[in-house]
């Protein structure tokens, strides 16, 4: 026998994938100022990241839907990735970082000056919680989930924050997993994966984490 056959159970099906991809990096990120929904472009810098990410991307997986947050920063990154896989974003502002409220524009020195220490919410200070970036960034992943078919991938551009804690969320982990959670580099994604047989997904978890923190490295 010559030549590579691949092997698949019958009754498999191709595996459903949701890609996770953060924003190029904005000259607040180069700061190290919080951003929030505070609409930056990205920076030179985060174009190329987002072009680098966009091919690896197109050439890895058969991207076949493209959903993006509305910010600037976000739209610019998933316009790379809607030039290299011919498809066209649609925009979910229930996918945008947190409000971090009057926190927006300061770097941590002048958060710990302004307020003692790192809130553990924004809400307060005119921004939102944790728990509720969580449910409204879950709930979009959920309506997207539940319109992905066996072999489709789908691609979703967000911001750093949103998506560790989206993630935890959507996955029904406890939320302190997110502190044991890298922050994602610019640029970086994460891929989930649901795998299924023709009887439907795997009902005890349908959705899984296949990788964390992948990325073509610009800097």
């Amino acid at each position: 026998m010559s030549g590579a056959t691949s092997f698949r159970p019958a009754g498999h099906l191709e595996p459903r994938r949701l890609i996770l991809l953060r924003h190029g990096v904005t000259g607040w990120n180069a700061d190290g100022r919080y951003q929030g929904q505070t609409d930056i472009e990205l920076a030179e810098t985060g174009h190329q990241q987002a072009k680098a990410a966009a091919r690896t991307l197109a050439t890895t997986y058969a991207v076949t839907r493209l959903v993006s947050s509305d910010l600037m920063r976000a739209r610019q990154t998933a316009g790379y990735v809607a030039e290299e896989t011919g498809r066209e974003a649609a925009y979910d502002p229930r996918l945008r970082e947190v409000c971090a409220g009057e926190a927006e524009g300061m770097n941590r020195a002048q958060i710990h000056e302004r307020f003692g220490e790192m809130p553990a919410s924004w809400e307060p200070y005119g921004g939102e919680s944790w728990p509720t970036v969580a449910a409204r960034f879950s709930a979009a992943l959920h309506d997207v989930a539940e319109t992905v078919e066996p072999g489709e991938t789908v691609v979703v551009v967000a911001h750093g924050g949103a998506i560790r804690q989206g993630l935890a969320a959507f996955l029904g982990w406890d939320p302190s997993v997110v502190t044991t959670l890298a922050p994602l580099t610019n640029c970086a994604w994460i891929e989930l994966t649901a795998r299924e047989s023709t009887h439907g997904l795997i009902p005890s978890a349908p959705w899984r984490l296949a990788t964390y923190g992948m990325g073509t490295p610009i800097s």
